[in-house]
C-alpha cells in the first residue's frame, strides 16, 4: 500500500522540523545536543497532534531515530555508534538546508502562472512594393558611389613625394666622408653637406657619420656647423 503523506501547514517534514528547533535553540548544527532537540520535537509533535493534525509516519520515524540515538549515547560501549549516528544526521540536516537555501534563490526564476511557447513560423513576402522618383533614386545612387570612392585606397601619386625619390646608400656616403677627411686630414662639419644634391644625400650622410661617431672611426670636435670632423688614428 502506498504510503500517503501530508504537508504540515508550517514543516515540509521531519527535516524541516529540526532545523527550526536548531534555528531557536540556537544550536550547533555539527554538535547537535540529542537530549534538547528530542525533547523540543516530542513536544512538537504532541502540539499537532493536539490540534488534530495528521502527522505523516516520517516524523515518527526521526522521533524513534533521535530516541534511538539518545539511548544509544548513554551506553559507553556504543558511544563510537552514536557519534556515526549524528554525523549522518548532521549531514542529511545540512544538505536540507544547502537545498532550501537554493530553491529560495531560484523561486522568482519559476512562476506557474504563465505559459511560454515557441514562436510560430511567419512566411514573409519579401516582394518590395514601394515605389520611387527616377530623381531620387539616381541622388542615392550618386550618394552611396562616393561613399564607395572614400573606401578605395589612395592613387599612386598622392605616396609620389615620400616613397619615389632616389635611394641612396648610407655605405656608399660612408666611404664618400671617409675619403673626404682622409684627403684633408680634417673638415668642417658643414662642408660634408654642401656636395649633397637633394634631401636623400643629405640624410644619408647624417646617418653616415653617425655610424663613423658611433663606430668611433671619426670624432667631432667642438659645436654647430664650424665643428672640426676628424678621422681617429
Amino acid at each position: 500500500m502506498e504510503q500517503i503523506t501530508y504537508k504540515l501547514p508550517v514543516f515540509e517534514g521531519p527535516l524541516d522540523l529540526l532545523l527550526t528547533l536548531i534555528a531557536k535553540n540556537k544550536l550547533n548544527i555539527y554538535d547537535i545536543e540529542i537530549s534538547l532537540l528530542l525533547e523540543q520535537y516530542t513536544e512538537k509533535i504532541k502540539q499537532m497532534q493536539e490540534e488534530q493534525m495528521e502527522v505523516a509516519s516520517e516524523f515518527l520515524e526521526m522521533a524513534s531515530r533521535l530516541v534511538y540515538i539518545k539511548s544509544t549515547s548513554l551506553l559507553p560501549k556504543h558511544e563510537e555508534e552514536a557519534e556515526e549516528m549524528k554525523k549522518e544526521l548532521t549531514g542529511q540536516l545540512l544538505e536540507y538546508q544547502e537545498c532550501k537555501r537554493i530553491a529560495a534563490l531560484m523561486a522568482h526564476l519559476v512562476s506557474f502562472d504563465s505559459y511560454c511557447r515557441e514562436p510560430s513560423k511567419v512566411d514573409y513576402d519579401m516582394t518590395y512594393t514601394r515605389t520611387h522618383n527616377a530623381i531620387v533614386l539616381a541622388e542615392a545612387f550618386v550618394r552611396a558611389a562616393g561613399r564607395g570612392k572614400k573606401k578605395l585606397p589612395p592613387p599612386a601619386e598622392s605616396f609620389k613625394g615620400i616613397v619615389a625619390r632616389r635611394i641612396v646608400p648610407v655605405q656608399s656616403r660612408i666611404i664618400k666622408v671617409l675619403r673626404t677627411l682622409r684627403r684633408n686630414g680634417k673638415t668642417n662639419y658643414s662642408q660634408l653637406f654642401w656636395e649633397c644634391d637633394d634631401k636623400s644625400e643629405l640624410v644619408a650622410t647624417f646617418l653616415a657619420i653617425l655610424e663613423l661617431v658611433k663606430g668611433k672611426r671619426i670624432r667631432i670636435e667642438g659645436d654647430g656647423d664650424d665643428a672640426l670632423v676628424k678621422v681617429v688614428t
